[in-house]
This record gives structure tokens, sequence and C-alpha cells, in this order.
């Protein structure tokens, strides 16, 4: 028994490493590195220089920023670099600002920046990451988790040899009457609060047949805090960590399935999965399932799965603003349609719930007409409901926003779009072919298909109708072609998305809140969404560390304009 508690709490002294990896102190060394306000591998980024914790601004903050501080922690990676003070505004001075990282330094203050505590910045502008807390999906279709530092590599021999277990796990399979049996150390258990090891001991766990294999891969990661995740495996451990109160475990396989996810084109599995993850409480699973389907919405809404959508699964994607459709008057009709399909089994309480969602106010006048002779709910069941809103998205079309605003009880996301893919408000591009940078001429007058034009009215309120934007896209590939247009480039592929000609003024009055997507040219899905910073995006390595979702081919580059009244 002592050599078993010593194994369990050994750990590295040089790095202080606590039973089940997490710093129990973060280190005070000049340039050391903290994760505060959100979880243990996310959060605002906070840096340790002349005896004080101070914060990162996020000018300049991009995913090779990330990868430096997610290593520095002990991470294999970063998925993500935040921005906007995402994990809560920090306090104290703003050490580092205009963050010039390649992605292979071994510490944040190696990289390039103004100096410290040199900043223009407020704490609303405080970075974050998210870090990667396994390693990449390999190609046998494994996503291999590793939570396993300061741990014992004894500690899974212990599991694998049965020696000294003191509690015996009974697994009964109601509809086949089979019975596995485990046994295990209540010392392991005893890790585990929410264990009730004398209920284990006496009752068995009713677990389906299909996740019998699994059982024993579950129970020795309670060991080692090493487990592989498949595509097979991954519903069952998520199970299994649910009913035994493991919740890093289930954090970390509902990140797993970020990377399942464009597995199905169906949606039926991500439908699934969203459905299992309220049954189960985990808000990371139900995020990203939710984040997937609204980016791929248009395709939703044309797959047989939209009818079969619950209720609350509707009410979660219609609150969303990144929404990926043509337009709201599209959103509208795929509703009424799931609405005429469902029938008697949602109420006309429920029913009115959804369509108060919709931003009749993102709805072109015309379309807004239309509606009143072509919707066949309004006639029937909601007549002043849709009144309403056509009443509201008249006035918002043809009146100052300026008098709206200031009759508006509370500033709602109801006059904020969704992310628009009408060809009024977006265009592709879809040619990534190698093109001769050095060819100045033919790529200054317009020969490279990756670099188009786009023109939007200020607004979609009928009052913008004849003012006119004139925006310019541009992908690039190499460094010749960012220095070309006076770009310096340190990674590859790289957008612009700017205004090319504007006649008309209106800073003072719209702002321009433009989305980049990227779409697989295989599955046409979305996987990527991200905003433009100073009209430029770079875009992150075709990874899982990186992107998303995963794309497994090519992929095209859709800008979107997104106009919004100040």
């Amino acid at each position: 028994m002592y050599l078993l508690l010593s194994m369990l709490f050994l750990h590295v002294s040089a790095q202080r490493w606590t039973l089940f990896g997490e710093k129990s102190k973060a280190l005070r060394r000049e340039g050391s590195v903290r994760l505060v306000g959100g979880q243990s591998s996310s959060g605002r980024v906070e840096v340790y220089h002349d005896g004080q914790w101070g914060t990162v601004c996020d000018d300049g903050w991009e995913l090779a920023e990330a990868q430096v501080v997610c290593r520095q922690l002990g991470f294999s990676g970063a998925t993500s670099a935040t921005s906007g003070g995402r994990y809560g505004e920090g306090s104290g001075p703003i050490w580092l600002d205009d963050m010039k990282c390649k992605g292979s330094e071994s510490s944040l203050a190696d990289c390039g920046f103004k100096g410290w505590a040199i900043t223009d910045c407020t704490h609303k502008e405080d970075a974050g990451v998210v870090c990667l807390t396994g390693k990449n999906l390999t190609s046998s279709g494994q996503f291999s988790l590793d939570n396993s530092l300061g741990l014992s590599d004894d500690l899974g021999a212990l599991f694998d040899s049965g020696d000294g277990c003191d509690v015996s796990i009974t697994i009964h399979d109601l509809s086949e009457e089979v019975e596995l049996m485990f046994c295990v150390h209540s010392v392991i258990l005893m890790m585990y609060p929410e264990f009730n090891i004398t209920h284990l001991s006496r009752n068995p766990i009713e677990l389906s047949q299909t996740c019998h294999s699994h059982i024993s891969a579950f129970l020795r990661y309670l060991y080692t805090r090493q487990i592989d995740v498949s595509i097979t495996s991954a519903q069952c451990l998520h199970q299994l960590a649910h009913m035994f109160g493991v919740k890093k475990l289930m954090e970390d396989v509902g990140r797993v399935f970020t990377l399942l996810i464009p597995e199905d084109n169906t949606f039926q599995t991500q439908v699934s999965m969203y459905e299992y993850g309220v049954h189960t409480g985990d808000l990371v699973l139900q995020e990203n399932v939710l984040q997937y389907l609204s980016w791929n919405c248009e395709f939703l809404i044309d797959s047989p799965v939209w009818s079969s959508l619950s209720f609350q699964m509707m009410d979660a994607l219609l609150l969303r603003s990144d929404l990926v459709v043509k337009d709201e008057a599209f959103l509208l009709k795929a509703l009424e349609s799931w609405i005429q399909d469902k029938g008697d089994a949602v109420s006309l309480e429920q029913q009115a719930g959804l369509l108060n969602h919709i931003r009749f106010l993102m709805i072109p006048v015309d379309k807004l007409y239309e509606i009143q002779f072509t919707s066949n709910i309004l006639q029937k069941t909601h007549e002043k409901l849709y009144f309403n809103g056509l009443l509201r998205g008249f006035q918002f079309n043809v009146l100052p926003f300026s008098k709206i605003r200031n009759n508006m009880e509370n500033i709602s996301n109801e006059y904020l779009p969704r992310i628009y893919t009408a060809d009024t408000w977006s265009l592709f591009i879809n040619d990534t072919s190698n093109y001769n940078p050095y060819n100045h001429y033919n790529y200054r007058y317009g020969q490279n298909n990756r670099i188009q034009t786009l023109s939007t009215p200020v607004h979609t309120s009928a009052s913008f109708k004849d003012k006119t934007v004139q925006w310019q896209a541009q992908v690039f590939l190499s460094r010749q072609e960012c220095s070309n247009y006076g770009i310096s480039c340190d990674s590859f592929p790289v957008v612009r998305f700017q205004i090319y000609s504007n006649p008309y003024n209106y800073v003072s009055t719209v702002r321009f809140n433009n989305r980049l997507l990227l779409t697989c040219k295989k599955g046409h899905n979305v996987f990527h969404v991200q905003d433009f910073k100073n009209d430029m995006a770079v875009i992150p390595a075709n990874s899982s560390m990186g992107l998303t979702y995963p794309c497994p081919d090519d992929y095209s580059f859709g800008f979107v304009v997104r106009p919004e009244y100040i």
C-alpha cells in the first residue's frame, strides 16, 4: 500500500505538477506565463515580469503566439488564439503588445514586442488562448489524450496486473444478460470524489454491450490519465466519464468530438451528439456541435435531419449570430417548414418563441413585402406576431437608426446580421493554384484569380440601397505576392479584404464586422470561420492544432460583408 501511495503522489518537482497534471501554483519566475479565467487548458494569458503578473494585448495576437504560450505551459500546442478580453479583463500592467512570434520560441518573452509595458491598449483587449490537451488525430483515426504529467508509468502496469485490487465493478447488460467483472484499487477511486466506492462494489452498472470493449481502457485511464479515443469509442468513453464523474475526461472527449464532427455529412451524428451533450450536461460538447451546425446551417436545412431537430436544439440554433445562411428570409422559410412538419408536437407558444428569434429587421424590404402573401403560418396562427415583425422591419429599413435606437428598451441582436452568403454580401475564391508572382504586370492588373472585387450596399436597410462600397479580396500564397502589395507575411495563406472604393462617408454610422469562411472543396462544409483584423487574416496550419475542424483536402475562401449600425 505504501508503494502504491508513493506512485500516486509522484510528481516532477521541477515543474511542480500535482497528481492529475495541473500545476499547483504558477511558477513566479521572470517570463513565466499562466492562464486565468478559463479552464486548465484555456484562459487569459498573463505574464510574470518585474515581480508582478500582467496581461498581453491582442494586437498582433495570432495562432503562432498561442502556440508558444501553450507549449511553454506544457501542452502540445494551441487550437486557437482569442482576443477582446474573452476570458475577462485582467488588472495591473499590460506587459506585452504587438507580439511577433514565429511559433518556435521557447517562451513568450523571447518573441518580438514593443517593450515591457509599452502599449496603447486597455484590458478590454486582453489576449487569451485555448490549448490542445492531446496529440493530433492519427492516420488510424485515433486521438491520443495524455494528461499524465507527473504520474508514474508503473500505475498502468498495476492496473494490468490487478495485484492488490480490492474493489470489484460489475457491468451488466440487461438485453443480453451479460456481466463483466473488473477489479480495481480503492485508493485510485478515492482520487475521484464523485465515486461511491461502496455503491460500485455492491450494485452492477447497466451499460449497453456496444460499450463493453471500451470499459477496460476507461478504467486504465483512471490510473494513467492516458487513453486513445476513436470515432467508435468516443461516445462510450464520454458516457463512462459522465457516469463516473470524471469531468476532465468528459471535456477532453468533448473536444475530440470536434475532430470527428465533420465525418458525417448527413448530420445525424452531430444531432445525436448535441442531444447527448444536453443529457450529460457537457457544455463543451454542446457548443462544439452547435458551432459546426451553425456554420453549415444551409446544408443542415437542406438535409432530411432538419425536420427531426428538437425544439430545444432549434431554439439554441436560432439564438446564434454565427449562422451561415443565404439571408434571414431563407432562414424564416426553413423555420416555417420545420414548424409545419412538427405539427402538434410543438405548441403554439413554442412556435411563437422560435419565430421571435427571426431577425425581421435584417430582411430586405422587397422580401418583407412578399412574406405577407407567401407565409402560410402567418395567415393561420401567428398573424399578430408576423405583422409586428414586419412593421419593425419596415421601420428599420426607412428610418434613421438613431431615432429607432432611442426608442428601444434594450439593444438586442435583432438588428445585427448573421453571416449572410447571398451574392449581394459575399464572394468566394476557389482558385488556390500556384501562380507566378514574379510576373508583376499580370499580377497587378487582374490576371490572378485570387484577386476579386465585390460591390455591396453600405447597409442592408433601404435607406442605403443606392449607396455602395467596393471591396477587394486577395489571397496571398508567397512572400513575393505579399511584397508586391507592400505587405510583410511570415506564414501562408494570408488574405486581405479591404475597401477598394467608398464614395459615401458612413464612418460615424456603420461599421463592418466581416468574416472569412474556409470551405472544404470535397464536402463543401464550412470548417473554419475567422475575423479580419486590420483587413487581414492569417490562416492557421491545416491541422487539428490550428483550424477549428479538420479539412482533408484543398479549401475555398469565402469573404462575407457584415455591416452594423453604431
